[in-house]
């Protein structure tokens, strides 16, 4: 019994450490919500807002031109009638993912690692979700027929099409988007109670006191909301494979060369889930040094993070060498043609090989621990990721509908600066809410993290104490 009782002591002594230095319960909160409850604003905030805030401009000048001048702007054409508002969609759906695999996912398999990212994860997904929900709306050219989409009672019988895949994207985001918000809010509650005790401005302290819904900190209080935050995690679990395979299926049931593939459902969600998790790195990196949160957000958050990225970046190269596979073993003439005019005959080849780079090359040093362990290379190899995942939807697009069946209909395409500009605006509109998001709710949660300090004596005894250890030998000696 000792001996069993000394090798789980010493296992959890080589465990990674989730929280740096020494912490209490009061330090804790003094520090992460020390970020949201200063009295002066940081002049760098400051800053990165007012570049986020000015390019959110061209986002609304682009919209603006664009609903009193028609879907025309758009470089879309005949035949790529889907162009950069579809590759956008897609880039931005996938950008989101991550989040909810680190909340619900990681939570359901109580891994601790998630506890110092699941907070900014999750707002990245609601935020991801809302640049995401702009293209489709203006791509259609009348936003403001957009409730047609929906099956509200109308007296013209008009009712939408349930077999088309583009129905399922509107009730499988929608979806998606309301149930990572309320598991967002539910699991912001406790701490925004700890905001509301703790602020001293008067306009902050009623903000917090209505967000926290009464909040006390009661056993009753706690107990409701494990089961409903628990609750919440396991509807949002499928979501996370059921987004993104209803989007790829916007593409497999279709007849178009290089589109029509069982394999995109799950070839979709694991590269929803590497670029997701590469945009988490983006965040948390810059983040933690600006804020001074390395004793929160450790090595080991980075290091796991990094072989998630290594792992799903395999499982996309995967489908990379199936896509060609397949299109040399269906023995079909369009297949196969497809696969030449995308690799190395078409005029859009160059695009191929650039997703291959930043996909396929780049994530190869991940194997290497000094690359894994530098939050430096880490945060590179994560910025050219986001390029290659959106380089990824470009040559879905665009090269499998640029030339299709007949050579009479084929056609090139090349975006104008409208789609350009739209799409440098929805970044802008990303980094406005991140930089809002940062400034008024705590970036970590306060109250799992308390969770992982030694004083925390979960479930009778704490793990990671050395004195609660050494009761639990005593008492069980005695």
């Amino acid at each position: 019994m000792q001996d069993a009782q000394k090798l789980k002591t010493t296992e959890r002594r080589l465990r990674p450490k989730m929280i740096e230095g020494e912490h209490t319960f009061g330090t804790v909160s003094d520090r992460i919500g020390g970020i949201t409850l200063k009295r002066r604003t940081p002049f760098g905030w400051f800053i990165g807002f007012g570049i986020g805030f000015l390019i959110v401009q061209v986002l609304m000048s682009t919209i603006t031109y664009l609903l009193f001048t028609g879907v025309g702007v758009f470089g879309n054409n005949q035949p790529v009638g889907w162009a950069v508002p579809i590759i956008n969609f897609v880039w931005w759906i996938g950008i989101g993912h991550a989040g909810t695999l680190i909340s619900a996912i990681l939570l359901l398999l109580n891994q601790k690692w998630r506890t110092s990212i699941n907070r900014f994860a999750e707002a990245m997904t609601l935020f991801a979700v809302a640049c995401a929900g702009l293209f489709p709306l203006l791509h259609t050219g009348r936003p403001w027929l957009a409730y047609w989409m929906f099956p509200y009672p109308s007296t013209m019988g008009m009712w939408p099409q349930f077999r088309s895949p583009l129905i399922w994207d509107v009730f499988a985001v929608s979806t998606y988007a309301t149930v990572s918000l309320l598991f967002w809010y539910v699991g912001l509650i406790p701490d925004i109670a700890t905001l509301r005790d703790r602020a001293k401005n008067k306009y902050f302290k009623i903000a917090y006191g209505l967000l926290s819904m009464g909040w006390r900190g009661s056993a009753r209080h706690w107990h409701r909301y494990e089961i409903a935050y628990l609750l919440l995690a396991g509807l949002s679990t499928p979501l996370v494979l059921s987004v993104h395979s209803i989007v790829s299926l916007d593409f497999s049931v279709s007849q178009v060369p290089g589109w029509h593939a069982t394999i995109f459902p799950p070839y979709f969600v694991a590269g929803a889930i590497f670029a997701g998790f590469a945009m988490v790195l983006i965040l948390c990196i810059p983040l933690r040094v600006w804020y001074n949160l390395k004793d929160f957000i450790t090595d080991a958050h980075l290091i796991y993070m990094g072989k998630v990225m290594l792992a799903t970046g395999l499982i996309v190269v995967y489908g990379y060498a199936m896509e060609l596979f397949f299109g040399w073993y269906s023995a079909t003439e369009y297949e196969r043609f497809m696969i030449y005019n995308r690799v190395w005959g078409g005029p859009y080849w160059w695009f191929y090989w650039l997703l291959i780079l930043c996909n396929g090359v780049s994530i190869q040093f991940l194997w290497f621990k000094r690359f894994r362990e530098s939050a430096f290379w880490l945060f590179i190899i994560s910025l050219i990721v986001s390029v290659g995942m959106w380089l990824e939807r470009f040559v879905i697009i665009i090269t499998s509908l640029h030339r299709d069946f007949l050579p009479s209909s084929w056609g090139m395409y090349s975006p104008t600066m409208w789609d350009v500009s739209m799409f440098v605006g929805t970044l802008g509109l990303f980094l406005t809410l991140v930089f809002l998001f940062v400034r008024f709710l705590p970036v970590i949660s306060i109250f799992e993290i308390r969770t992982l300090l030694p004083q925390a004596n979960v479930h009778g005894h704490s793990e990671d104490f050395e004195e609660n250890v050494i009761d639990v030998q005593d008492t069980e000696k005695t």
